[in-house]
């Protein structure tokens, strides 16, 4: 028997992965930011400084649009930079 929609786990991000790798980045803000949380955790160390080449690297792991994904993580605030861009570090609380 299935429970009722609003009982239900939310579903995880696994099932936008496929070899590692992400299929496509979701459309629907709710489910990238399930996306960005993820990629947040697993790719970047909360006490570390990455240079933006780096964060280009990790991101690139999973995806190539690598800036786009870049971009949404420091929109969403879970990334910060320098305001000369040459510094980013995971936010320590999101927007």
């Amino acid at each position: 028997m299935r429970e009722p929609a609003d009982r239900r786990e939310p579903r995880g991000v696994a099932d936008l992965f496929s070899g590692g790798r992400l299929v496509a980045i979701p459309r629907k803000a709710a489910r990238r930011e399930q996306l960005l949380e993820h990629l947040t955790e697993t790719l970047f160390a909360a006490d570390r400084e990455y240079s933006e080449p780096e964060v280009n690297d990790a991101l690139r792991t999973v995806h190539e649009d690598c800036s786009a994904l870049r971009r949404y993580l420091i929109t969403s605030g879970r990334l910060t930079r320098t305001r000369d861009g040459s510094s980013y570090r995971r936010a320590t609380t999101t927007r």
